[in-house]
């Protein structure tokens, strides 16, 4: 797998966005999945939850950490992964094509001028000294 997918868009609190016109796929990257370790506990918004930019919208618990996931988008979650309730280790396995966590039908585009493209978010994690 790789670490950093070129068809994704990245927030600085390591979540990602695939873009399907007004659609906004979203899930914790890679490098955040391996930073927290195996899974215990996600807590996840209701279908028809609005998200507001920049806002926490869930949270993720593993033995190593309790995180709370911060919303790249504005709109309204019109789905919500429910494999990944069910089994969390999928988030670990894979986290850019089943592990997502949620589709938000986005309200502002404009909102996605504040992600980084892939190599922006590979030198954004180097600078934190978080990889090699």
């Amino acid at each position: 797998m790789k670490l950093f997918p070129d068809d994704l868009l990245y927030s600085r609190e390591h979540v990602w966005v695939r873009l399907e016109g007004d659609l906004a796929t979203i899930g914790i990257t890679d490098y955040a999945q391996e930073k927290l370790g195996e899974i215990s506990s996600l807590d996840l918004p209701e279908t028809d939850t609005y998200l507001e930019w920049n806002e926490p919208f869930g949270t993720i618990e593993s033995s190593d950490a309790n995180v709370e996931l911060i919303s790249p988008v504005s709109g309204t979650v019109i789905h919500v992964n429910e494999d990944i309730l069910d089994d969390m280790s999928i988030i670990n396995s894979d986290p850019y094509d089943t592990g997502w966590l949620i589709i938000v039908e986005m309200e502002d585009q404009g909102e996605l001028d504040d992600l980084l493209d892939a190599k922006a978010y590979q030198d954004f994690v180097a600078q934190e000294g978080e990889i090699d």
